[in-house]
């Protein structure tokens, strides 16, 4: 069977996201008063490093080859915070509810959201994914209501995307964005005695 992208490459991933942040692209430039200026050139995008454990030689050799298949950078992936695959306030594995964007104020970065879970609790720091590729962290605390809707606005970021609209789907389960390897990042020397060996790379969020 064909290989199928994005590549949900981290599925199975032997061992932490070390980095998982946004990358600003801004201009800054500081004025003679000591102010510092800066100018955005766009949204930032998500950026991370992924570290696996120490690997036994045909396991070093399985993600290499699974890296590999990533043709540095040419194709993408899945890539997510291996610490929020879920909101803090609900670990392990009990199915909670897609959401809907009910509502996106004028600033873009305050939202309502609901046919979430009922009393399905956001914390900041969570993440959650808008649509099919749009990663968005939590920057205030709110739990729905027994019907599920968080009726309070709650800013995110980074602000929403150009085009978003209401009405898009809202995943709290494994939320994600598509990303691509840095060029050139991907490390997996392996030990000379022993022949195991960790692999890491840095990613960049693919728009």
């Amino acid at each position: 069977m064909a290989i199928t992208y994005p590549l949900d490459l981290l599925a199975n991933w032997p061992g932490w996201s070390t980095e998982f942040a946004l990358l600003y692209r801004q201009e800054q430039s500081r004025q003679a008063n000591g102010r510092t200026l800066v100018k955005d050139f766009g949204s930032p995008l998500w950026q991370a490093s992924y570290t696996t454990r120490s690997l036994r030689p045909n396991e070093l050799d399985e993600w290499r080859a699974r890296l590999a298949s990533l043709e540095n950078g040419l194709q993408t992936f899945r890539g997510y915070a291996l610490s929020r695959c879920r909101p803090q306030a609900h670990p392990g594995n009990g199915a909670l509810a897609t959401g809907n964007l009910l509502v996106i104020r004028a600033d873009r970065k305050s939202i309502q959201v609901n046919q979430l879970t009922p009393n399905m609790r956001l914390t900041v720091g969570d993440m959650i994914q808008m649509g099919d590729r749009d990663l968005h962290q939590v920057m205030e605390t709110r739990t729905a209501v027994s019907t599920g809707w968080i009726d309070t606005d709650f800013e995110v970021r980074p602000h929403i995307w150009p085009g978003v609209t209401t009405n898009t789907p809202v995943s709290v389960v494994k939320p994600s964005c598509v990303m691509t390897v840095v060029p050139g990042s991907i490390s997996s020397t392996a030990d000379l005695a022993t022949g195991r060996g960790a692999v890491s790379f840095q990613a960049i969020e693919a728009r």
